[in-house]
């Protein structure tokens, strides 16, 4: 018995050593966390200090692997019942930009990495064909996730550009790309939710069930609780995707295309795009690098073989759904739907790919990069929603302003229905 008290208070000393900030014995934080493992590792303190904007950087006392949602319970309900707190913080792949899931004398809950699970311990995304939803852990990322519906021949119907990110990041955020007009973004996609709120309690939440927190959560930046576990809308997976750009010289011709494509969302599927996305275009390096395998190295895009307005170009990126069904239409309906456009004559370029090729292709431009070590530099990142009123504003602006030929990052315009 004597040894049990010297034990336990040995646990509080410590918990309240970890409060304030001071050093602490690791050997004693380590029993904290009953099936998980919170590590003082200086490996995974270092990682959990950073993130892909590498602009800022936290110090965290350890970072806590948890092995199913009861230990994400247990430590945020820890930290709410110290007397004098200790922050959490949760982090998916890290892909934060200004160091949201970094915090500093706290701990820093690691939601990706391991063995796959949908909030029980071991367990990979869970499929239901009869449903079409998947289940999945808030730690899961995307391409994880493709993988395991694709085994039943079905995906999620709204993405993200880049797969290597997890389900709670994303929703917790929006997640938005080229498939947003039609769908909504990632967010309008879910049916419900596992989450650790501020407290400590695991609650489930959807729109009828704590449907409050249901809508806190998505795309409430992580300030409502840590997602766990997400139900998924599924769709039929397409085999193949034809994916077509072409270029504008007019600003007001790129938007017009833009949201004349997007009000087709309601129509059939023969009758519009599956994706509709646009990037901006102030460098001439830029068109043959960013994602640069779509273009042959031989036939490289030269800005100044157009006549552009103020040196800029605008790039719109359209893509096809098809399987063996329709096939022998694909051709005619993408006809059909160009002949609207106005976009520059003779720059279409055209390349045809498997669907989760289509969805995984910004994953190859990161290897590239990592070849070059351009990958692990600081990325500023600047997310702006823009009503159509004022985005010729912006073009002048900014696009043709402050930027002129400064930047050779991506600039992506996605044109999103309100009602979505």
């Amino acid at each position: 018995m004597a040894t049990t008290k010297l034990v336990l208070l040995t646990f509080a000393i410590c918990r309240l050593i970890v409060t304030v900030g001071l050093t602490v014995d690791p050997t004693e934080l380590l029993r904290l966390v009953v099936e998980g493992q919170l590590s003082l590792d200086p490996s995974d303190v270092d990682t959990a200090s950073k993130d892909f904007g590498l602009m800022s950087r936290a110090e965290p006392l350890a970072v806590l692997h948890p092995a199913s949602a009861q230990d994400v319970v247990g430590l945020v309900r820890a930290a709410y019942s110290s007397p004098l707190g200790f922050t959490v913080s949760a982090r998916g792949h890290g892909h934060s930009i200004n160091g949201q899931a970094q915090t500093n004398n706290g701990v820093v809950i690691q939601m990706s990495g391991g063995s796959s699970r949908s909030g029980t311990p071991g367990q990979a995304a869970r499929v239901s064909e009869k449903g079409m939803y998947v289940d999945a852990w808030g730690g899961e990322l995307w391409i994880d996730v493709l993988r395991s519906t694709l085994e039943y021949g079905l995906a999620p119907k709204s993405w993200t550009d880049y797969l290597y990110l997890s389900v709670g990041g994303t929703l917790s955020n929006a997640g938005i790309s080229g498939q947003a007009f039609n769908y909504g973004p990632q967010i309008s996609n879910v049916h419900e939710l596992d989450v650790v709120t501020g407290k400590g309690e695991l609650l489930t939440c959807s729109e009828e069930q704590n449907s409050e927190l249901f809508h806190a959560v998505l795309g409430g930046l992580g300030q409502f609780g840590i997602i766990t576990r997400a139900r998924i809308a599924l769709e039929p997976s397409p085999q193949r995707v034809r994916w077509i750009r072409v270029l504008y010289s007019n600003f007001s011709s790129f938007t017009k295309d833009q949201e004349f494509l997007i009000s087709l969302h309601g129509q059939p599927t023969s009758q519009k795009f599956d994706y509709v996305e646009g990037f901006v275009i102030v460098d001439e390096g830029l068109i043959n690098n960013w994602r640069s395998s779509f273009f042959s190295p031989s036939n490289p895009v030269k800005i100044t073989s157009i006549n552009s307005e103020g040196g800029v170009l605008y790039c719109l990126e359209i893509t096809k759904n098809y399987d063996e069904s329709t096939s022998v239409t694909i051709d005619q309906e993408i006809e059909d739907l160009l002949e609207k456009l106005d976009f520059v004559p003779m720059s279409v370029f055209t390349t045809d790919l498997p669907y989760v090729d289509f969805l995984d292709r910004v994953h190859k431009a990161e290897l590239k990069l990592r070849s070059k070590g351009l990958w692990d530099v600081p990325h500023p990142w600047l997310n702006l929603f823009v009503p159509k009123s004022r985005i010729s504003d912006f073009d002048e602006g900014v696009f043709k302003g402050i930027l002129g030929n400064k930047t050779s990052g991506p600039i992506l315009i996605y044109p999103m229905n309100k009602d979505k």
